[in-house]
């Protein structure tokens, strides 16, 4: 073999090499990046249907003692199991003719706020990832 045929050949050969291997490193970065957020918890969205929708599935989802308070007037009062009312209406479907909406989605936490403007009238409500699920861990309800 002469010598231009040997250094074609050498060529290929690293070229190929080097495709191969940076190939199995891309497919390993996708397999560990899937584990990652297959491994992240719950999706949050289909939590967040089911918790509106499911009574049971809802209480099953309420991490007591729950932070915030109930006020309406001078009265306060802590959350328990008794007295927290059900949710019902999903953020997304709030009528936004009568009342003003905002929400926060992160990777471990979700925030909504609902309030009538020029009123006394305001809700938030926090949803935070813990041990890969996702729990209602916040409730403040003022009418003064």
């Amino acid at each position: 073999m002469n010598t231009i045929t040997k250094l074609f050949s050498l060529s290929l050969v690293f070229i190929l090499t080097t495709a191969i291997l940076t190939n199995c490193h891309s497919t390993r970065e996708s397999s560990k990046s899937y584990a990652l957020k297959k491994n992240s918890g719950e999706d949050f969205d289909k939590f967040y249907e089911r918790f509106h929708e499911d009574s049971v599935f809802q209480v099953s989802r309420l991490k007591f003692p729950l932070d915030g308070m109930s006020i309406k007037g001078f009265k306060k009062t802590q959350w328990t199991r008794d007295n927290l009312p059900l949710l019902r209406t999903r953020i997304y479907d709030v009528d936004t003719t009568q009342y003003k909406v905002t929400f926060k989605k992160t990777e471990k936490m979700f925030t909504q706020k609902v309030w009538i403007e020029n009123s006394e009238f305001s809700s938030e409500y926090r949803f935070e990832l813990i041990d890969k699920k996702w729990y209602l861990v916040y409730v403040l309800d003022q009418d003064l």
